[in-house]
This record gives structure tokens, sequence and C-alpha cells, in this order.
């Protein structure tokens, strides 16, 4: 058997290859198991005793001599079932700091396409309803395979989106692929290569051009500010 996949429940090498051995070949002496492991006698102890605290092995002693046994395999689901509930225990606090980082006024500026796609998972991070003022089909463009995984989990999240374009990309194919959405059209002479998309608290400015740069922007105020100045382009754009 594989002993990574023991390794990923916690365990190191050397203790995920003697848990594996004493499965298999029942109780054993240590000198045993260090030659059926190749594992230093010394080490076989000190990994031994790991296992004994984590109740993954036992012994008994024999003529004064420690015969070591390997515990069920279902020892390993009450660790895991054990571990999830000391987690859910601390739960809570881990969101409330979470929420109080998330309420914090901050500028953030992000440059390259990595940067930008961390903006768009911020968006899905928040949840909220997302408006976009000056929505370009350049984003497309620049982060053709980034956007489809985008939209899955925006669906995923029901997020809904209303979303300003130009007047210049009504009938644009990618304008029919966006999920979740409601499209209306400003006038041609209302146009830009920066789109500003609002959620929550949140303001994101998009610089659309092969390098993007974006900026983000954590106050409550100006994501207000910018989102009435949307409700009232919202009004008077073309569907």
């Amino acid at each position: 058997m594989d002993q990574t996949s023991l390794e990923e429940l916690g365990l190191t090498a050397a203790e995920a290859k003697i848990y594996l051995v004493l499965l298999e070949q029942g109780a054993s002496l240590a000198g045993m198991i260090s030659r059926n492991t190749g594992i230093h006698r010394r080490s076989v102890y000190d990994a031994i005793e790991r296992l004994i605290q984590k109740g993954l092995v036992s012994y008994i002693k024999k003529n004064n001599r420690k015969h070591f046994e390997a515990a069920s395999p279902e020892r390993f689901l009450e660790i895991l079932h054990k571990k999830e509930d000391d987690f859910q225990s601390i739960l809570p606090q881990l969101k409330m700091l979470q929420k109080l980082s998330s309420e914090k006024n901050e500028t953030l500026f992000f440059r390259g396409k990595a940067g930008i796609k961390t903006v768009f998972d911020d968006q899905l991070d928040v949840g909220q309803e997302l408006l976009i003022l000056g929505a370009s089909t350049k984003a497309n463009e620049i982060l053709q395979y980034y956007f489809p995984h985008y939209d899955r989990n925006r669906v995923k999240k029901k997020i809904k989106a209303r979303i300003l374009f130009n007047e210049t990309d009504r009938g644009h194919s990618s304008l029919k692929r966006i999920p979740l959405a409601q499209i209306r059209f400003v006038p041609q002479e209302v146009t830009s290569d920066a789109a500003v998309n609002i959620y929550g608290r949140n303001v994101s400015i998009v610089a659309w051009r092969p390098d993007p740069i974006a900026i983000l922007i954590r106050e409550g105020m100006i994501a207000e500010g910018f989102r009435n100045y949307f409700e009232l382009l919202w009004k008077v754009a073309a569907s």
C-alpha cells in the first residue's frame, strides 16, 4: 500500500511505514520493525512513541520485552472526527476574525492577470449583487480562460449581476454567455477601457489593457456613492 495516504492524514513517513509493517505482520519487537522498515532503531522508538500517543499503536510485554501492535484502521476515522469537532469549535472565532478583516477600510493595488483574478475572486467571496459600470468585452480577451470558471462559481453562489456595456458592444457573442446577468447599454460617446465593479462595500476599478491593473477600495461610503451613480445610469440606459 502507498503510505502517502497515511502521510496525508498526518503521519510522518517513518510513522506511516511502521504502522503499515505492524498492520501487515502483527505484533513485533522494535528490532524486527527496524529491519523490516530500514529505519534506525532509535528513530523507530521515537516514531512508535508518537504512534502510541495518537492511539495507533499499543504494546504488550512478554519476557520483559515490548511487542508492538497496530491499532485498528478505524482509529483514523476517530482521529478525523475529533479533528473536525475541534475545528468546528474554533470556526466561529475564525469567521469573526475574517469579518473584522473584511470590514477594514483599505485600498489595494493589483497588476497583471494573476492580480486581476484576485480581484474577481474577492467578488465571489463577498457573494453580493455585482454592479458593473463601463464593462468591456476586452475582459474576455485578456482573461479568456478565467471567466468560464468565474461564472460557474458565481452561478453556484447565486450572485446576480447588472452590467452596463457601451452601445458598440451590443451584439457581441460573449454577452450571450454571461449567466445571471441583466445587461443594458450606454451611448457610444460614454466609452472607457476602465470598468468599475461595485459589490457590498467594495469598489474595484479595472483598466483592461494587455497588462491589466486594478484598484480595490474597501470603503462603504465610496461604494454607496458609486452605487447611486450606477442606479442613475441604469435607469436611463437602453435595454
